[in-house]
């Protein structure tokens, strides 16, 4: 007698995946929101070689030109084609927030970890840090581009060395905490190395905190990359850059109002899709912040 063949039922993938975003956009709505609209920048940024056109070629010709068919958002005071810069703009922008965020949050995490659990590097580290928050972070990066020389991999070192101790403190008071947790005692107890213990009990209770913070970290790289820019102090001129943008459009306002205003809303769009994703996984690690709005 033979047995009939069964087979395992199988669920659609799209389905899974159609599932699970519409629970993410009923329980965090800000972090899909936040997420796409920065996921959609990134893939413009990336991609766009292959539409924007040519940002650095002149057209004295056609100079604060109207937007047209040929060029969007018009052109500048040099005939520069405005939406080809706004687009490759975008990429530096991200670009520097990005990799500050990420250079700032890899030395505070370091830096957090081995302070909560070392009180003699505590002690001694953790007022260097209160030192550096003490400073500005305009002028720490003014005085350190101008001995330096403007550059994108300066900007990103001098944006994230004021913003790594925030990071640091952070992870510190959260490492004080987690350390006390009987888990912890007991894993100690058991013989485990302190090395395993950092990175298999103490280091993932800070991938939430740190999530939240390299957010807040990266919207404040962007507008500080904008400042500097506008200043003369950012990436170089001949880079587009929002920030250099306006410093080199706001005498045309009346005449050209898109060379401002395209580098101005896209600025504002990014912070904002950033924050919305701070917020977003904020309330999504700590379900009583959102309960208690």
């Amino acid at each position: 007698m033979t047995l009939p063949i069964t087979t395992r039922e199988t669920v659609p993938t799209a389905g899974l995946r159609l599932s699970g975003l519409a629970r993410l956009a009923k329980r965090h709505p800000l972090v899909l929101i936040g997420g796409g609209l920065l996921a959609l920048l990134i893939i413009l940024a990336l991609a766009a070689p292959m539409y924007a056109g040519d940002p650095v070629n002149m057209d004295p010709f056609t100079r604060l030109q109207p937007p047209s068919d040929s060029m969007w958002f018009g052109s500048d005071n040099l005939g520069r084609d405005v939406f080809a810069r706004t687009i490759f703009g975008a990429r530096i922008s991200l670009m520097v927030g990005l990799l500050s965020a990420a250079c700032a949050a890899v030395a505070g995490l370091l830096i957090g970890i081995l302070a909560g659990y070392n009180r003699t590097f505590d002690n001694i580290v953790m007022r260097v840090m209160d030192g550096l928050m003490s400073i500005p972070t305009i002028l720490l990066a003014i005085a350190l581009i101008s001995l330096t020389g403007p550059g994108i991999g300066i900007l990103i070192v001098t944006i994230a060395i004021p913003e790594a101790p925030a990071v640091a403190r952070l992870v510190r008071s959260v490492v004080l905490s987690v350390r006390e947790r009987p888990y912890v005692e007991a894993a100690l107890c058991g013989g485990a190395r302190l090395p395993k213990v950092l990175w298999r009990h103490i280091l993932p209770s800070t991938i939430p905190a740190l999530m939240v913070q390299s957010a807040t970290v990266c919207a404040s790289a962007i507008m500080t990359e904008a400042g500097l820019s506008f200043l003369g102090v950012g990436v170089p001129p001949e880079i587009p850059s929002w920030g250099n943008m306006i410093a080199s459009s706001r005498l045309y306002l009346a005449i050209a109002p898109m060379t401002i205003f395209a580098p101005g809303i896209c600025l504002a769009v990014t912070v904002l899709a950033v924050n919305l994703l701070g917020d977003g996984l904020r309330d999504m690690f700590d379900p009583r912040a959102k309960r208690r709005r």
